[in-house]
């Protein structure tokens, strides 16, 4: 039988002890500063949907263009509202209005690649937004809406620019 005297083990326990602190730190620091899941967005000159309000496609039903008076920034990138209101909305709850697949074109994530979005090719499903290339990568979309989303889905993780 191993012996072990009192210091190795009140050393030990200071070292446990000092791991399970710093574990709950870090789990703190993820609760208070976000979490680790970050998602890389589209933002052309760093600003998200190209400057449009992501709440206004859910509050108005409408693509409608913020200001830099009403914008934050959330995931490294700066996202414009159109008003003080939309911008509290999404600063309280964020994922609720923060764009599918990082903002990509969701037909393109669909067919494994990455492309740019046009604001007013856009599409509110099951309470998430979708936006396309395009109007007519659009209309190619809409043949399909579930089919292209559960591809989209098992691609995403792969070519989230966050992930490599």
């Amino acid at each position: 039988m191993i012996r072990v005297s009192t210091r190795v083990r009140l050393t030990l326990a200071a070292l446990v002890l000092t791991v399970v602190a710093a574990l709950s730190l870090i789990g703190g620091a993820r609760a208070f500063f976000g979490s680790d899941d970050k998602t890389a967005y589209f933002a052309e000159d760093g600003i998200a949907i190209r400057g449009y309000d992501p709440v206004a496609y859910f509050d108005q039903g409408a693509p409608v263009k913020g200001s830099a008076e009403h914008s934050l920034t959330w995931q490294g990138v700066t996202w414009q509202f159109a008003s003080a209101a939309h911008r509290q909305a999404f600063q309280d709850t964020p994922e609720k209005y923060a764009p599918a697949y990082g903002g990509y074109c969701a037909y393109a994530v669909a067919k494994d690649q990455l492309a740019s979005i046009d604001p007013t090719a856009w599409r509110i499903v099951d309470g998430k937004l979708y936006l396309n290339y395009s109007a007519s990568i659009q209309d190619t979309w809409e043949e399909d809406i579930p089919g292209y989303i559960k591809q989209a889905e098992i691609n995403w993780p792969d070519l989230d620019p966050a992930r490599q």
